[in-house]
């Protein structure tokens, strides 16, 4: 998943502490998931770095545990980047997170093993505990 031809850039962007995003300079729109070739224009894409931004497009709530990684309750949080509205991405919030839709999010990068570090979210000017 990590290494992948498409989404490898991403990962790899991640464990050093960016958040990167594929982008299509023709068109003007945000590319996820990652593709080579920008599926409205088909022009080749690249990769911009985010400013880590981005709002809270919408959000759900878990209740019963599906995997024993993500204990529940859980919320899953789709952010829209600040820099790129086409990009959303989606996250992982330990315990049932009060937030709101349009709610201003920061990313953080959480190790979560075997060389994988994921972007997370957080409410901007959150605290990790």
């Amino acid at each position: 998943m990590t290494d992948d031809r498409d989404t490898g850039p991403f990962f790899a962007a991640a464990r050093e502490g960016r958040l990167d995003y594929c982008a299509c300079e023709p068109c003007g729109r945000g590319i996820h998931p990652p593709a080579a070739y920008c599926p409205h224009c088909g022009e080749r894409t690249s990769w911009k770095t985010a400013s880590g931004r981005g709002k809270v497009y919408a959000f759900g709530e878990v209740h019963h545990t599906v995997n024993a990684a993500f204990p529940a309750p859980y919320t899953v949080v789709l952010v829209e980047l600040a820099d790129q509205p086409d990009v959303r991405l989606v996250g992982h919030m330990a315990g049932l997170a009060r937030i709101e839709v349009g709610e201003e999010m920061e990313v953080f990068f959480q190790d979560a093993g075997e060389g994988v570090v994921l972007p997370q979210w957080r409410p901007s000017g959150a605290k990790i505990s």
